[in-house]
């Protein structure tokens, strides 16, 4: 029997060698030889990507001819062995029947491993690398929608920093942050996409989350004066989890006033209250 040869094209190598070996009927995939012509390429935003193309041979397996030789042999050298073996055999059978294989469970295991990391392709990316991803991918953005910016990433106690800076880049902020929030996300996602167990993001635009933090620091300070002097709560508007830990900070510099969040996102809110304590006394 000759080689069999078949040029596959997919996303990924394995993916390709997988279909190789269905169309072929083959199960081991050591009796294929492959020969990788294309390396597959990620684009950008999942878009403009190459696919993985390889060349598969099928190789005669000859241990399996040996084998099935001796097969052949020792069935014809007589048919009285092979009856008292099938006599032992049903003995065996009968003794083993309802017993299971010590190593099917351990075989079990290890497949399952197997089928979860042909199901998750992506790579195993040091922190580093994440975060080239992160300004590669900020960059195109910017160039995407033409505006002039720098985008500089570093790496902070396990977080990923990533700054916009550019005057025009201001555009990408949108009403109260709502575009650098959708920016955000969208970031994330294409990190996860491309590594497992991501980094956590931290995102700015034109110094846009410096300037937010302060001004929210000074209105939650109003805020606090007020329900120092005058008692009650009050009800806050929708805030990001970011906005939200701000005046958490700030109320948890009052020995007169608490916080704490209510409602379910992207609606969740701040409740400031005056404490009772004094009351009470």
């Amino acid at each position: 029997m000759g080689y069999v040869e078949i040029e596959v094209k997919a996303k990924t190598v394995d993916l390709a060698v997988e279909a190789a070996m269905q169309e072929l009927g083959v199960e081991d995939r050591e009796q294929l030889s492959v020969t990788v012509i294309q390396e597959p390429e990620k684009g950008f935003l999942g878009m403009g990507g190459t696919d993985a193309i390889v060349t598969i041979k099928q190789i005669p397996p000859r241990k399996r001819r040996r084998d099935r030789g001796k097969s052949r042999s020792t069935s014809g050298n007589g048919g009285n062995q092979q009856q008292d073996n099938g006599g032992g055999r049903s003995g065996n059978s009968d003794r083993n029947r309802g017993k299971k294989n010590p190593n099917q469970h351990d075989k079990g295991r290890e497949m399952s491993r197997q089928e979860k990391e042909r199901e998750d392709d992506r790579d195993v990316l040091t922190i580093d690398e994440q975060a080239g991803i992160v300004k590669d991918f900020l960059a195109g953005l910017v160039d995407a929608y033409g505006l002039e910016g720098e985008v500089i990433s570093r790496v902070d106690d396990d977080v990923i920093v990533a700054d916009i800076n550019g005057e025009q880049t201001e555009a990408l902020i949108g009403v109260r942050g709502s575009v650098r929030s959708a920016i955000h996300e969208l970031t994330r996602t294409v990190l996860q996409r491309y590594a497992q167990d991501t980094a956590r993001l931290r995102l700015d635009i034109a110094g846009y989350a410096e300037r937010r933090r302060e001004a929210l620091t000074i209105y939650a300070n109003q805020l606090i004066e007020q329900l120092e002097a005058e008692g009650g709560e009050l009800m806050l508007e929708p805030m990001s989890s970011a906005d939200r830990k701000v005046i958490h900070d700030a109320a948890g510099a009052s020995d007169k006033v608490s916080s704490y969040s209510e409602g379910e996102p992207p609606r969740r809110y701040v409740v400031l209250a005056a404490s009772t304590d004094s009351e009470e006394e």
